[in-house]
């Protein structure tokens, strides 16, 4: 059997390789750092080469440790669940799930005790740190994403077809001082997401305005935090229409009537083609399917 580098090396590296600092890993792992580096310079001795860039606060992958970690990542957290469902008395699925936070917040955390009472062995490590695509089968099995199109290589489903709705405060939809006019937006800053930046640009071509300009355009990284901040009165935001408004918060409520422009954008769930076969992926896969399409 060909010889192997120490597990604890490999679980060395691929901890400093996620959080980007030997000081964190450690943390992590209840190790001091020098003992870390020491394992990660020992998997370093055994490849033959350097696998990070060194910098004063943190470590970043070159390109021979970023080609090592895509490899071996999956295995590490393979062999993570394997042996916590083997000590956990039962057998325990366990899901890393991307997701935006504003998804998880309105049209996944109310439905989870459904999967659960479905699924009663299947657990989620929900993760709301963004670049969902980008990180699959490195820390992420499947996520459900904000996006025009899903690169081709990718397993790919559309949860939703969505309108852009224009969200402000209260104050500025009802009473006196309301926008009732589009054009009155040149008065104001638009909200809108990092995912769907042109969302705006999208809504005023459509409604034949192509020269309005706001105030300024701000992105956001969260829904959630465009609607808190929409609340506070900062700017209008340019949501999808399947964001849902509480019509118990007496702060916002959507300009113009209902949504007419059509968006590009929707959510997809995605995972590479083989997660599917893994059982976790699978089964959340088919619940969430048959969530979206019931609603």
């Amino acid at each position: 059997m060909r010889r192997l580098p120490p597990l604890t090396a490999i679980e060395a590296f691929v901890q400093v390789a996620r959080l980007g600092s030997v000081k964190a890993a450690s943390e992590e792992l209840a190790l001091s750092s020098p003992a870390l580096s020491r394992r990660v310079q020992a998997l370093e001795r055994f490849i033959g080469k350097q696998l990070f860039e060194r910098r004063h606060q943190s470590m970043k992958l070159n390109a021979e440790g970023e080609r090592l970690l895509g490899l071996i990542a999956p295995a590490l957290d393979t062999m993570s669940d394997a042996i916590e469902s083997m000590t956990s008395g039962a057998e325990l699925l366990r899901l890393r799930l991307g997701t935006p936070s504003l998804f998880a917040t309105q049209r996944l955390l109310p439905y989870l005790h459904e999967l659960r009472t479905a699924h009663p062995q299947l657990h989620l490590d929900i993760d709301t740190g963004g670049h969902g695509m980008s990180r699959l089968g490195d820390g992420l099995d499947a996520a459900i994403v904000l996006a025009r199109d899903i690169e081709p290589t990718l397993y790919a489903r559309r949860l939703d077809r969505n309108r852009i709705r224009p969200i402000a405060a209260r104050a500025l939809a009802e009473g006196p001082d309301a926008i009732t006019d589009p054009a009155q937006l040149a008065g104001y800053s638009v909200l809108a997401h990092r995912d769907m930046a042109d969302s705006f640009e999208i809504w005023r071509a459509a409604i034949g305005l192509p020269d309005l300009e706001p105030v300024a355009i701000d992105l956001f990284d969260s829904g959630t935090l465009m609607l808190e901040a929409a609340a506070q009165g900062v700017g209008v935001a340019f949501m999808l229409s399947s964001h849902t408004i509480d019509p118990n918060d007496p702060r916002i409520a959507a300009l113009f009537g209902d949504p007419t422009v059509k968006s590009p954008y929707s959510y997809w769930f995605v995972c590479r083609p083989r997660a599917l076969e893994q059982r976790p992926v699978k089964l959340f896969h088919d619940w969430l399917i048959n969530l979206m399409d019931i609603e």
